[in-house]
């Protein structure tokens, strides 16, 4: 295979134009989406079938066996957590310690600690009747509060595993889970705040009534305690947190009761843990209920799995066709550095909506050149992940699925939605990029 730079820029534009149009105008699912993608490129720069064939095998392969199980127990804990009816628990333990004239802010920090394992659109839909109840018991604009929710979910599914797209850019990029997770959320609090602030400010014109909307059935009626709601969000992180510390001191000698935290601070015997603490918050289940939760866990995520397989076919195709060495020959993107994967992965969500497809994405273009941008370190990795992150926020708008999650949940119109929580995501990627980019001077990358 002898292919030009421009033949391999040309179907590489092509390809990526594909997974736009497939997934955006003609709503194909992502995972065929990648995979015509990873034809068109590979037939494009004149590869073989047969290696074509077998190298988007070991790309999927590859990243199903370092993120299988997380998405996997990821979702179960987000699913429990969900039905047991924990997150209602964890907001309304905060709204009390913030009182009712800063809501806002409470559904903020509520969607930012609920988000840690749960998907944003699934948070949303479970606490978007505690959102509506104080958005009437408070007079403040449904507008407000959705939006100081919306963004208080977003902030974190953007940044932090075990989400799909910040888990499956540290796969690709070898970053690992812990840091990120750490770190992660460190840079997702002003993401957090910028995007409440937005809401307030530019909530205000907009005084619409708040409209009755669905939400989740919870399995069980009674209420578990604020501990075993708490407990199953917090173990985890703090398991995966001491290994990454831990995991710092690895070439010296460590005591044996610290090998215990080498093993459950594993990310996935963490989410396990989290996910079996998720179920005692029940004392008596009846029969069948664990099975059916399970069974919509696993379901959900064979979704997400199928995607994340795909994206990483597609890194193993561009891997192949030397497009790293291809650009940094052409061009200087040592003077870019942090803000290539950002600009890249702004682009691609931009233009097709999903998050998890942007970064995906984008990690596979931005590996080959990690030397190029001069992010070729322990910490440059980290912070191209968290640029990418940042990114995959920049804008969510109308083809994206979370937007609609919110405006038939919250009953709001399309003039609301645009200028208040889209302009917010715009708002949130670049605070989120300032904040990296200050994280990247202190550091000799």
């Amino acid at each position: 295979m002898t292919a030009s730079f421009a033949q391999v820029m040309i179907f590489l534009a092509l390809g990526i134009g594909i997974i736009i149009l497939l997934t955006a105008v003609f709503r194909i699912h992502a995972f065929f989406a990648l995979l015509i993608a990873c034809f068109i490129v590979g037939l494009g720069v004149q590869m073989p079938v047969a290696t074509i064939i077998n190298v988007t095998k070991q790309g999927f392969g590859n990243i199903m066996q370092s993120l299988g199980f997380i998405i996997v127990l990821g979702t179960t804990l987000g699913v429990i957590l969900e039905h047991t009816g924990s997150t209602r628990v964890m907001a309304s333990w905060i709204l009390k310690r913030i009182g009712e004239k800063q809501a806002p802010l409470a559904m903020s920090i509520t969607g930012f600690i609920v988000g840690l394992p749960i998907f944003c659109d699934s948070g949303y839909i479970v606490l978007n009747g505690l959102n509506k109840s104080l958005s009437r018991r408070t007079g403040i604009s449904i507008v407000i509060m959705s939006t100081s929710l919306a963004t208080g979910l977003y902030s974190v599914h953007c940044l932090i595993p075990p989400h799909p797209g910040a888990a499956a850019a540290a796969g690709t990029i070898g970053v690992d889970y812990g840091k990120l997770i750490l770190l992660g959320i460190l840079v997702a609090i002003p993401a957090m705040l910028v995007g409440y602030a937005w809401a307030r400010y530019a909530g205000k014109k907009f005084k619409i009534k708040d409209p009755v909307a669905p939400h989740v059935e919870e399995i069980t009626k009674t209420a578990p305690s604020v501990l075993l709601s708490f407990l199953p969000v917090i173990i985890p992180i703090v398991l995966i947190g001491v290994k990454s510390f831990l995991a710092i001191e690895a070439d010296k000698a460590i005591p044996a009761w610290m090998h215990l935290f080498m093993v459950t601070g594993d990310p996935v015997i963490a989410l396990a843990i989290g996910a079996i603490l998720a179920l005692l918050a029940v004392r008596s289940w009846k029969k069948g209920d664990i099975g059916k939760l399970l069974q919509e866990a696993a379901e959900k995520a064979g979704g997400i799995l199928v995607i994340i397989g795909a994206g990483g076919a597609f890194g193993a195709i561009l891997a192949a066709t030397k497009v790293g060495e291809h650009v940094s020959s052409a061009f200087n993107l040592q003077t870019l550095g942090i803000f290539f994967p950002f600009l890249l992965t702004a682009v691609l969500k931009t233009a097709q909506g999903s998050s998890t497809v942007a970064i995906i994405t984008a990690s596979s273009i931005i590996l080959p050149l990690l030397s190029s941008l001069g992010l070729d370190s322990e910490m440059g990795r980290l912070l191209a992940v968290l640029s990418m992150g940042a990114g995959s926020m920049t804008v969510s708008h109308a083809n994206d699925a979370y937007f609609w999650v919110i405006a038939k949940f919250s009953g709001l119109e399309m003039r609301p939605m645009l200028q208040v929580y889209t302009v917010a995501t715009l708002l949130m990627g670049l605070v989120t990029l300032l904040v990296v980019y200050i994280l990247s001077l202190f550091y000799v990358l």
